[in-house]
């Protein structure tokens, strides 16, 4: 199992810390193990040792854009609250659409233990009273943990705000270290992990998983006992939101299929996207084979020197590949899909 590492106090604000293995600390076979406390188990990296490739413009334009257009969008519904499994919930927006997006985020997972609750991912910063209201229709205990799956604002915005009220946040150290990249910011999470690390609370157990894909630090989280996993931006179920990468943020296309292979290693009934309803493992298994055909597509036409709207209009036609925010993509996927 490793090393436990036992988040036993917050670091000072605006200092966030990468967790490290601490000796002697409690064993998650130990029955008196995490009463109130949360410990983090780390193991080596998993799957990260692709080069980086050089930025273009266009792609870091297409990451920022995507998020600054988000709130924009005309007013419409809000939220939900689902129940996916015994004991796991989902905060969803009512529309699956781009537009709802935009304004309101992605999924939030609550998972309610009997000393607090973990959340995944906090939607825009507006969104904290909706999901705190949620919250407290389930439980009158107090979010312990947030754990982001990225570092994009439609899943990280509302982080912030649940630190203030004496949440943990937790994220991958190399989306971390993305959220740092940012200028201007005025907040980090506390905690960044490195690999693999577990967090148990109130006798439940969570694994999580860094990854890349749709960024170079991506997260799964895994509950094993309910069998469901929260699997972030590596891919969406809303139709109109095609499958992209954020090269700005470390994210590729190659390592995006390899990723969805690492999901479906993991014993699961269903998987929660960032974006849109739960799917099973027989959906991943689909969805991972069209990331496949759009990427090896993609690279044939590049090699036969396609122009940009040439490949564009090819994927729309053969795939439905090719709406916003997709074009954005296709500068970096030149590159990369040689």
């Amino acid at each position: 199992m490793g090393n436990s590492v036992c988040l036993d106090g917050k670091a000072p604000t605006g200092a966030p810390r990468r967790i490290h293995a601490r000796e002697n600390s409690p064993r998650p076979n130990d029955p008196n193990f995490l009463t109130s406390t949360a410990c983090l188990v780390m193991v080596p990296p998993m799957l990260n040792t692709l080069n980086r490739l050089s930025l273009s413009v266009a792609a870091l334009l297409f990451a920022i854009g995507f998020i600054a257009n988000a709130q924009q969008a005309p007013a419409g519904p809000p939220t939900e609250l689902h129940k996916i499994k015994e004991g796991v919930y989902e905060i969803a927006n009512i529309d699956a659409n781009l537009d709802a997006i935009r304004k309101y985020g992605g999924n939030v997972l609550v998972y309610p233990t009997n000393d607090g609750v973990i959340l995944v991912d906090s939607k825009f910063e507006p969104m904290h009273d909706d999901i705190m209201a949620k919250v407290k229709s389930l439980t009158d205990k107090p979010v312990k943990y947030v754990i982001l799956t990225h570092n994009h604002a439609d899943h990280s915005g509302g982080a912030a705000k649940m630190s203030a009220m004496g949440a943990t946040i937790i994220i991958s150290a190399d989306d971390l270290e993305n959220m740092a990249r940012a200028p201007n910011h005025a907040w980090l999470p506390e905690v960044g992990y490195s690999g693999r690390a577990q967090l148990h609370l109130g006798g439940k157990e969570v694994q999580l998983y860094e990854v890349r894909g749709h960024t170079k630090g991506d997260t799964l989280v895994y509950l094993p006992v309910e069998r469901v996993v929260e699997s972030g931006d590596l891919f969406a179920t809303v139709e109109e939101l095609p499958y992209i990468v954020d090269y700005s943020s470390g994210g590729g296309w190659m390592d995006l299929s390899n990723e969805i292979d690492e999901l479906l290693k993991l014993d699961f009934d269903l998987v929660v996207p960032g974006h849109g309803p739960p799917v099973t493992r027989q959906d991943v298994v689909k969805i991972r084979n069209r990331v496949v055909a759009i990427r090896e597509r993609f690279r044939a036409l590049n090699r036969e020197k396609k122009t940009q709207e040439e490949i564009g209009q090819t994927l729309m036609k053969e795939f439905g590949w090719g709406k916003e925010p997709a074009p954005g993509n296709i500068p970096g996927m030149m590159q990369e899909l040689r």
